[in-house]
């Protein structure tokens, strides 16, 4: 397959051979070489591409560790070692996601882009099947797969289960975390940023970088798997160019589609209102705009949760400028762009930021985790939006852990899998 080829028309495993002859490690993996032969990256970059490399070329390690004290087998081990049982068309995917990251145009460098069997490093002999027989770690194969077309060109590995089309095309449902490859200039790594799809694009605005709050628009294409930034700018009055500003940067917002425009709703500013906002973004003039709203606006918070239900955003909770939770209620019509605090019945769920909430059957509200100064929340609870009456379902099967944004890493082969968001 010839180099001039985009990165993102080829398919796996080829891709992941052709990434890793690029990169270093050819068909014949030596163990006793440098780590991956990556001259070109740093050796953290080199030992991750080489952990990576044996995860898909053998499996989970098994080897034990050595025992004379060599820095670099060391390392080459741990690096292996730290994978645990990832599987192993993940770690291809992974692998070419890093290199892609190091270097994003390896394939327009490649001599030649061919794919190459699959080598077992410990007999370097040639495994019949290279996608259906990646040995694990004990010895057994990985399950069958099979070839799963996507609309962007990309061919997937799909364990032998169910496949439904929906979004992005052909999606293979599996037991665990997928990553996509996508091509163009990747958003700086955020949280506390809002999202939402909108004509099969998804649309990230703002978060938190660092301790630094952002004002930037970046696009997912869904279809191509390609990342795009927007210029946008705020609009303030009239159309004339001296009423065009830069939108204020902030985080803990809520983006909401309606029509063919996105809400953003509340979040957390440099120099904070006294009341939430209500801005809209038109993604056809890139261009910002305050809407006016009436009634009693809630005060001015971020992590709260926004809900789209029928014409209405039902917002739920968050955390005011002075850091006190809240736990409140209010509904916005859109029609009217009125707003409603609502007194329900009941017992509502304990002040909270960062929960998830969803909507059933246009009817109930489902409000699950979050947190507080002190703790994570794994509870849930539902308000039913005709009698406005708060309850707590009593939960059955295996419990959820607490769930809310802040992502503790305690392993280097967990901060693998966190790689990018």
């Amino acid at each position: 397959m010839a180099a001039a080829r985009a990165s993102s028309g080829l398919a796996y495993p080829e891709r992941f051979y052709a990434a890793a002859s690029y990169a270093g490690f050819g068909g014949s993996p030596d163990s006793s070489a440098p780590a991956g032969g990556v001259s070109r990256f740093q050796n953290d970059v080199a030992l991750l591409l080489y952990g990576l490399y044996r995860q898909a070329t053998v499996g989970t390690c098994t080897v034990p560790k050595p025992r004379a004290w060599n820095p670099v087998e060391q390392s080459k081990w741990t690096s292996w070692h730290g994978l645990g049982n990832m599987a192993s068309t993940e770690a291809m995917r992974l692998f070419v996601k890093i290199l892609e990251e190091e270097d994003p145009a390896w394939y327009s460098k490649a001599p030649e882009l061919t794919a190459e069997p699959i080598i077992n490093v410990e007999t370097l002999k040639t495994e019949p099947e290279p996608a259906a027989a990646s040995a694990s770690g004990n010895g057994d194969s990985l399950p069958k797969t099979k070839t799963v077309s996507t609309e962007n060109g990309l061919l997937l590995e799909a364990q032998d289960k169910d496949v439904i089309t929906e979004g992005i095309g052909s999606v293979g449902i599996y037991d665990q975390w997928v990553a996509p490859s996508v091509s163009g200039q990747r958003p700086k790594p955020r949280y506390a940023h809002g999202a939402a799809v909108l004509q099969e694009k998804m649309y990230i605005f703002g978060g938190n970088h660092n301790g630094r709050y952002l004002n930037d628009i970046q696009v997912l294409d869904l279809k191509k798997l390609t990342w795009s930034r927007i210029e946008a700018r705020e609009l303030s009055g009239s159309l004339d160019s001296s009423a065009i500003a830069l939108v204020s940067p902030c985080a803990g917002h809520s983006l909401v589609p309606w029509g063919n425009k996105i809400l953003s709703v509340a979040g957390h500013t440099k120099d904070p209102s006294e009341m939430i906002s209500v801005k809209e973004f038109d993604p056809q003039t890139c261009l910002w705009s305050n809407l006016k709203t009436y009634g009693k606006s809630p005060i001015s918070r971020g992590g709260q949760s926004v809900t789209l239900v029928g014409n209405t955003l039902v917002m739920f909770g968050g955390e005011d400028a002075k850091r006190s939770l809240l736990n409140d209620l209010h509904i916005l019509d859109l029609e009217t762009m009125t707003w409603d605090d609502i007194d329900a019945i009941g017992i509502p769920p304990p002040p909270r930021s960062d929960h998830a909430a969803a909507c059933h059957a246009d009817r109930y509200l489902l409000i699950f985790g979050g947190g507080s100064h002190a703790t994570c929340f794994n509870d849930l609870h539902i308000l039913d939006l005709q009698t406005m009456e708060w309850s707590k379902p009593k939960q059955q099967g295996v419990n959820s852990g607490p769930l809310s944004w802040p992502c503790r890493h305690n392993s280097w082969g967990e901060l693998v899998h966190c790689w990018w968001w």
